[in-house]
């Protein structure tokens, strides 16, 4: 959220190249009560703005909420996927992928292509639900 909105400020403007540094702390200490001791854990903490690019968070976002709702649809078509994976059976995703992703990926735009395979428009709720599950497993929630 953080890089986001500083990104967003500095294409609109909003916000001079020169005080980037200082944005990022005082958004680090208001979000989360913390502050990077050196740009190195602070504003240049990640290769993508070091290397002059910019807008790629929000993508790996979109591409998770796509992963989450691709993988539904493939478990409500294939079944229960995380048990055969425990056995080391990837075949019938792997299958379904291609035939269903794979095969069809540079003839359709992304969102297109979502809602071709999974007969909605991007949601949300895949994705929440996968994290719901995680977690509640992972810490006993």
């Amino acid at each position: 959220l953080v890089r986001l909105e500083l990104e967003l400020a500095l294409f609109r403007g909003a916000l001079a190249l020169e005080d980037l540094p200082g944005a990022w702390e005082e958004r680090y200490r208001a979000y989360l009560g913390v502050a990077p001791k050196d740009y190195k854990d602070g504003v240049m903490q990640d290769v993508h703005w070091s290397g002059g690019m910019f807008g790629y968070f929000p993508t790996y976002t979109l591409g998770n909420l796509y992963a989450a709702q691709f993988f539904a649809k493939a478990q409500e078509e294939l079944g229960p996927l995380e048990p055969r994976f425990a056995r080391g059976e990837f075949r019938p995703f792997l299958d379904w992928s291609r035939a269903k992703i794979h095969a069809e990926g540079s003839r359709y735009r992304p969102r297109a292509l979502l809602e071709r395979v999974t007969g909605a428009p991007p949601s949300e709720r895949p994705f929440l639900d996968y994290l719901e599950r995680k977690f509640t497993a992972l810490y006993g929630l």
